[in-house]
């Protein structure tokens, strides 16, 4: 491994720990009629094991330089795509593929956690779950609870399509090279998403998340003060509440009668 020229552009530190690596592949249980789409495989920790399912597997890497890692594991089930994952023509690829349930697993480059997890649900990937590796911090943040400080507008966005779990924690000394920051798993299960319109609901999220300590009166002061009044008084808040103190039922709320 120390060998291999790491590449700080994007991102890359190898999960070294067998037992994680084995707990993120066990975290979904996939048939021979499912899919798993991997998103940088990196030295193929995961990928190898990810092979035991018999599922069809494709791997993005955007680094044709982990060839020397990943072209022993190729086999009739599993193709890598050396491409970028945010650009790559997804879609076309998975309409070439027949399966039934989609699973998603990834260590994901954390500076771009954020539009890969948006990326996914805008072009409607719609995976049955996501395992993903993202730093400690983020996954806290999507974890997180209504009135706490790491509540944001991704916490919402993800709840609304999936319910969230944490696998496990995952210390930076179970990397090569060792990162600056600790690592957590989370698990993000498809649910019933209720029939909204998904332009709106991104927007009244951003717009209130937005100044995180500005009140909704003020985020958003665009929109129909009585009626916003009267839908947070629905949900026990007011005008006065900030961002934080919403949760998933109340934003829903805000989009369906703004």
């Amino acid at each position: 491994m120390a060998k291999f020229e790491f590449k700080k552009r994007y991102g890359q530190n190898f999960l070294q720990n067998e037992t994680i690596a084995n707990k993120i592949a066990d975290s979904i249980a996939p048939t021979e009629k499912d899919l798993i789409l991997e998103i940088g495989p990196g030295s193929g920790a995961i990928t190898q094991r990810l092979k035991k399912y018999k599922s069809k597997i494709i791997a993005y890497e955007i680094d044709k330089d982990t060839e020397k890692f990943l072209k022993p594991l190729e086999d009739d089930n599993l193709e890598i795509i050396y491409e970028d994952f945010m650009t790559s023509d997804i879609k076309t690829k998975l309409k070439t593929i027949e399966y039934q349930n989609l699973y998603i697993i990834g260590n994901l480059p954390y500076y771009i956690t954020t539009p890969i997890l948006e990326r996914i649900i805008d072009i409607g990937l719609n995976p049955t779950s996501l395992t993903i590796m993202v730093q400690k911090e983020v996954g806290e943040r999507f974890l997180a609870k209504p009135k706490s400080r790491e509540y944001g507008y991704m916490t919402v966005l993800l709840n609304y399509w999936f319910t969230l779990e944490k696998v496990i924690d995952v210390p930076r000394t179970q990397f090569y090279p060792v990162p600056n920051v600790d690592s957590m798993v989370i698990k993000l299960i498809q649910k019933q998403s209720k029939n909204i319109n998904y332009d709106k609901f991104k927007e009244i999220l951003k717009n209130s998340f937005q100044y995180k300590r500005k009140t909704i009166n003020n985020n958003l002061k665009n929109y129909d003060t009585t009626k916003l009044s009267q839908i947070l008084e629905r949900h026990h808040a007011s005008l006065q509440s900030r961002a934080e103190e919403l949760d998933l039922d109340t934003f829903i709320d805000l989009t369906n009668n703004l």
